[in-house]
C-alpha cells in the first residue's frame, strides 16, 4: 500500500483495496468518480496524472497528503512545530551509526568496494522494518538516505543506470517518511546525476523540485544552497551566464546563513563544497581566473580525510590552468593530485584522470609535461591494478562532474 502510495499508483492502490473487500462502486462513490473509471485504473487502461483528481482521492479516502506527495489536506489534524528535524523524525541510532561511517569511508577510499556493504545493510537491517508497523515513518527515512548512498556509490563505480535506479526508489522512501528536507537532498542528488549524464535540462528541472521541496520543510541554508548550485551548474553547461551568476549567488548567500535545524540524514555541504562546485560553474562559464581562486579555496579548506574531493578537485585545477596556459602550474599540481591516495577505489576518479591526460597531450612537446606523462601512466596502471576487481561498466564520456560528495 505504501509503495502504491509512494509511485502515486491509484490502480493499485484501488486493486489492493477491491481485493481487501472495499467494492469498486465504494470507492467510486468515495473518490467521486466513476465505477468505470475505477475499473479503468485497476485494469492499467489509464493512469492518474491530474494533481487536481490526487487530492480528490486523497481527500475521498482520507490518504494523508504526505503519502502521495501532497501538502497536508484540510481535514488533517494540524502538526506541533518541530523545533528541529530530529525531534520529528526519530530514527534508529544504530542507522545513523551505520551511514556516518559508510559516509566516512566514502570519501577516504572511494564507493567501489563500499556499495555490497551498504547493499546489504539496506537488505538485512532495514528492508525487515519497513513492514513492521511498530517501526514507525523513521524506518523510511533511513531507508531514503541509505538508498541514496547506494545511487551515489554507483555511480563513483561508473554504474549510473543502476545509480538512477536507486535514486528513484530513494525519493518515494523519503516522501513516504514525512522527511521534506531529505526529498529535496534526493532531488539535488538526481539533478547531479543528470548533469553527469550531460543533461542539462533534466539537472535543471530536478533542481527546482528540490527547491520546492525544500520550503515545505523547516529551513536548511545548506540544502537550499545546495539546490541553487545545482541550478547554477545546470545552466553553466547549458551557456546562461546571467542566470547562472544569479543562482551561484544565492547559494553564496544562503551557505552564509545559520540554522538551529539538525538533520540527520543530509551530507554536509559546507563553504569547501560551494568552492568546489563554484570552480566547476566559472569554467564552464570561461571565466578562468575567478574559477582558478575557487578551485585554490576549495583546496585550502577541504580536510584530509577527504580523499575523493581532493583528487577530484585538483583534476579541476589542472584542467583549469591548462586552459589558462600555465603549463608549468598544471604540472605542479598534476604531480600533487598523483599522490594523493592511490589506493582510493573510484572509478569516477579513473576517469576524470583519463580526461585530463586528453587534454595534456597536444602539450607533451614541452619538456616538463613529457616528463609529466610518464609518471602518470604509470600511477595509472599502478591504479588499474588495484581496482581491477571492480572496473567492470564501459567508460561514459561526461563534460560535467561534481565533486562536493
Amino acid at each position: 500500500m505504501l509503495r502504491a502510495l509512494a509511485e502515486r499508483d491509484m490502480g493499485a492502490l484501488f486493486t489492493l483495496l477491491n481485493a481487501r473487500g472495499v467494492s469498486t462502486r465504494k470507492l467510486a462513490a468515495a473518490a467521486d468518480i466513476s465505477q468505470g473509471r475505477v475499473y479503468d485504473y485497476i485494469n492499467g487502461n489509464c493512469r492518474v496524472e491530474k494533481l487536481s483528481l490526487f487530492e480528490q482521492i486523497a481527500d475521498g479516502l482520507r490518504i494523508p497528503g504526505r503519502l502521495l506527495g501532497l501538502a497536508s489536506r484540510p481535514w488533517e489534524p494540524a502538526p506541533e512545530p518541530p523545533t528541529a528535524v530530529t525531534d520529528d523524525l526519530p530514527a534508529d541510532t544504530s542507522d545513523l551509526e551505520a551511514i556516518d561511517a559508510f559516509r566516512g569511508a566514502d570519501r577516504q577510499s572511494g564507493g567501489g568496494r563500499l556499495y555490497a556493504a551498504v547493499s546489504r545493510h539496506l537488505k538485512d537491517q532495514v528492508a525487515p522494518r519497513l513492514v513492521d508497523p511498530a517501526s514507525g515513518t523513521g524506518v523510511f527515512a533511513a531507508a531514503a538516505a541509505l538508498t541514496e548512498m547506494a545511487g551515489w556509490m554507483a555511480h563513483d563505480s561508473a554504474h549510473d543506470e543502476l545509480a538512477v535506479k536507486h535514486l528513484t526508489r530513494a525519493l518515494p522512501l523519503a516522501r513516504v517518511s514525512g522527511d521534506t528536507p531529505l526529498a529535496a537532498n534526493i532531488a539535488a542528488s538526481t539533478s547531479h546525476l543528470a548533469l553527469h549524464t550531460n543533461d542539462a535540462p533534466g539537472a535543471a528541472r530536478w533542481a527546482k523540485t528540490g527547491l520546492h521541496l525544500a520550503a515545505q520543510g523547516p529551513r536548511i541554508p545548506a540544502l537550499t544552497a545546495r539546490l541553487h548550485t545545482m541550478t547554477a551548474r545546470a545552466l553553466a553547461a547549458a551557456a546562461q551566464h546571467s542566470p547562472a551568476q544569479r543562482a551561484l549567488d544565492q547559494a553564496q548567500a544562503d551557505i552564509a546563513g545559520t540554522s538551529d535545524t539538525v538533520h540527520p540524514w543530509l551530507s554536509p555541504f559546507d563553504t569547501a563544497a560551494l568552492a568546489s562546485e563554484s570552480a566547476l560553474i566559472l569554467k564552464d562559464l570561461g571565466r578562468y581566473d575567478q574559477a582558478l581562486a575557487q578551485a585554490e579555496q576549495a583546496l585550502t579548506l577541504r580536510e584530509a580525510g577527504r580523499a575523493r574531493s581532493l583528487a577530484l578537485t585538483r583534476i579541476t585545477l589542472v584542467d583549469i590552468h591548462i586552459r589558462r596556459g600555465d603549463l608549468d602550474a598544471a604540472v605542479k599540481v598534476g604531480h600533487d593530485l598523483l599522490a594523493t591516495s592511490p589506493t582510493l577505489s573510484s572509478v569516477r576518479v579513473i576517469h576524470q584522470l583519463d580526461d585530463l591526460r586528453r587534454h595534456l597531450e597536444p602539450h607533451k612537446a614541452y619538456g616538463p609535461v613529457s616528463q609529466y606523462l610518464v609518471r602518470f601512466d604509470d600511477a595509472r596502471r599502478a591504479r588499474m591494478l588495484l581496482m581491477a576487481d571492480i572496473i567492470t561498466a564501459p567508460r561514459r564520456s561526461s563534460a560535467h562532474e561534481a565533486h562536493a560528495r
